[in-house]
């Protein structure tokens, strides 16, 4: 951006005066909810109507979103959530309020708020919670009713969000406040209910990643996701967790097909890679041909766009896998390896294999620093597997080859390339 020549933008004066006025109008709108904020006047419903109006204009606004939980969460809550679940979604909106986890109201201290929730004069200190923990699944029409009305205010706020979401995709507060409407599904909901939120929360977040695919907000918050649709309390009535890690593992894969420059996709199927064969009760066999067609998926990759490090990310964490048994087999913790009992022979011809496909690239593309880097530290882990002297000094004398091409391309970084070589002189 260096090289783009600054142009003088003209504006009109109307233009400009918009400007102002679109200013103004922002400052008298902040200016309206700290003169409530300051008198604590939270049970103001126009203060919420105040809050929505600012978070349209600003989302990133993050002061105002702990407004809107304060709002409900003190004595505006019987304006928004039923008196039933009171209690419940107060410790919720207050560990919002206070930058807490709302999925863990007890983290939240009672009285945090200078209210506390069983004390609160015409606060029902009963929630909609069976002895297990767990919502209750029938209700009286009373309840009922209140979970209705409870239920359109969770589906208000959502929909509040949705297009600001979609306006400002990669911003905290609005995934945040997403997670936290999503708690309080959990705590006031039946289990079936509460679990159709979160399904179309997966849908929404793959909406999501169709228009960004490399928004990493939208891939945490789908790992979030994933793992709460896991649990056994939203399956089956709380008897069984289902797990996902199949389609998960495809969805990677259909996000790296259409953009092989995914460093979250590829994350993503870092973490999923040694749970899926756990799942599949994989034996050995089995363990090697999935690490072998992984790093064989990796280098196609690399065979286009060698200077992508998400690329080289994936192909070093499936290195890392067979490089971290050492020569024995035994020098790491074998548990969460994709192939843990691979023999000394197989680790050898991987990395041996590996090291020869890399430098073929180099007839393609020798000015890449990220292949000479991959060179040198797996070519070091190969020695570390124990070879011939002949092979080793052979390889000694391209390890140096390769070195005094990383100064020439790195020079920024020639201390670490000088330690580097001292070390392989040692």
């Amino acid at each position: 951006m260096a090289s783009v020549a600054r142009t003088n933008r003209s504006r009109t004066e109307e233009q400009r005066q918009q400007d102002l006025d679109k200013i103004q109008k922002y400052r008298d709108l902040d200016d309206q909810i700290q003169h409530h904020v300051k008198r604590s006047n939270y049970g103001d419903p126009a203060l919420f109507q105040l809050t929505t109006k600012l978070l349209r204009l600003n989302p990133e606004y993050y002061t105002i979103w702990n407004t809107v939980g304060w709002v409900m969460a003190l004595e505006g809550v019987a304006e928004y959530f039923s008196e039933r679940h009171y209690e419940t979604v107060l410790r919720r909106l207050l560990a919002f309020a206070l930058g807490g986890d709302p999925a863990r109201p007890r983290d939240v201290p009672a009285g945090a708020s200078g209210t506390t929730p069983d004390e609160k004069e015409g606060g029902n200190t009963t929630t909609n919670l069976n002895d297990s923990g767990a919502p209750k699944e029938e209700a009286d029409g009373d309840e009922k009713a209140d979970l209705a009305a409870d239920t359109a205010i969770i589906q208000a706020e959502l929909a509040f969000t949705i297009p600001l979401l979609i306006e400002f995709p990669k911003c905290y507060w609005i995934w945040g406040y997403r997670s936290f409407l999503l708690s309080v599904c959990d705590a006031i909901l039946p289990a079936g209910a509460a679990r159709d939120f979160w399904v179309a929360e997966l849908a929404l977040d793959s909406k999501m990643l169709t228009k960004d695919r490399r928004n990493f907000h939208a891939w945490s918050y789908r790992r979030f996701i994933v793992s709460a649709l896991e649990s056994g309390a939203k399956n089956d009535g709380g008897n069984t967790a289902k797990s996902m890690t199949e389609s998960e593992f495809a969805y990677t894969y259909s996000m790296i097909k259409v953009d092989l420059s995914n460093f979250s996709a590829w994350h993503n199927r870092s973490k999923l890679a040694p749970r899926l064969l756990d799942e599949r009760g994989a034996d050995d066999a089995a363990r090697k041909e999935f690490l072998d067609q992984e790093l064989e998926l990796a280098r196609e990759g690399l065979n286009v766009g060698p200077e992508d490090q998400s690329l080289w990310y994936y192909h070093q964490f499936l290195m890392d896998q067979i490089i971290a048994l050492g020569v024995d087999g035994k020098d790491a913790k074998a548990d969460g390896l994709i192939a843990p009992n691979l023999s000394l022979a197989d680790r050898r011809e991987f990395v041996d294999r590996e090291v020869a496909e890399i430098k073929d690239l180099l007839e393609d593309y020798a000015d890449v620093k990220l292949i000479y880097e991959a060179l040198l530290e797996y070519a070091m882990a190969y020695r570390a597997l124990g070879e011939s002297d002949a092979a080793d000094a052979a390889n000694q004398d391209e390890m140096m080859s390769w070195l005094a091409k990383l100064k020439e391309l790195d020079p920024l970084r020639r201390g670490r390339w000088d330690d580097l070589e001292k070390s392989l002189k040692a």
